[in-house]
């Protein structure tokens, strides 16, 4: 029986910085598109090459940085960009607070770097990691996290310098990547789901729909998007068994 029991158990990936970056690779092609799309558009917002790898280093949020352009083009004031990509990037926070209670063994330099990194993206594959094994280490977060911001750096970077040359992103069908992205770091996810809790999966689905319909009847889509989230998580921690 137990021999059995070892037999169905996944098997327990390596907790190293190797594993990190190997675990990265699944979003990289989404990384390289995205950050490929934002250079083009950052140059064809009247933004340099210099200026569009400084916002990619700096800023590192592809909705942020886009929303940035966006306004940019518009002639926003400053005080209105800072604020509208604070509130876009607030997710975060929410991110940052579900993986921390697999970080507190660490220092708190090292838990502002974690949380420093930490994208929609790189945080799941990190949820998916915590649904195989229940845990997380340094090494093997630091890996995923330095993969996928040094590829972001250079996707946008190659973005800024080919944008001259590529006017329409959606050709190549560049703008849907993102959406390509999440659909397939979703699946993974699942497949670690217990069949269990998939109805509590998809009404959690449903809630977000309805909370993203509803709040976008008041409010812009960006912010729809934060108060969803909010109401909705705390909905499916709460009635999670």
């Amino acid at each position: 029986m137990n021999e059995t029991w070892r037999e169905a158990r996944p098997a327990r990936r390596a907790d190293t910085f190797g594993q990190g970056i190997r675990d990265c690779v699944p979003t990289l092609l989404g990384y390289a598109s995205i950050g490929f799309a934002f250079g083009i558009v950052g140059v064809s917002s009247g933004l340099s090459m210099l200026e569009v790898a400084l916002l990619s280093v700096l800023v590192y949020a592809g909705s942020a940085q886009f929303i940035f352009c966006a306004l940019l083009a518009a002639g926003s004031p400053a005080s209105a960009i800072i604020l509208t990509t604070f509130v876009v990037n607030l997710r975060h926070f929410l991110l940052s607070l579900t993986v921390a209670p697999y970080l507190t063994h660490y220092s708190l330099l090292q838990n502002v770097g974690f949380g420093s990194l930490l994208t929609d993206e790189t945080f799941g594959v990190a949820a998916s990691r915590i649904a195989e094994q229940g845990r997380l280490s340094d090494r093997w977060m630091n890996g995923l996290n330095v993969t996928a911001y040094l590829s972001w750096i250079a996707s946008c970077t190659l973005g800024a310098v080919f944008g001259h040359w590529i006017a329409e992103p959606e050709r190549f069908g560049l703008d849907f990547a993102l959406v390509a992205m999440f659909a397939a770091l979703l699946v993974l996810q699942l497949q670690s789901v217990e069949k269990s809790k998939w109805t509590h999966w998809l009404s959690v689905v449903l809630y977000m729909v309805i909370a993203m319909i509803v709040f976008s009847l008041f409010v812009p889509s960006y912010v729809a998007v934060l108060l969803s989230t909010v109401v909705v998580a705390t909905i499916g921690a709460v009635t999670e068994r």
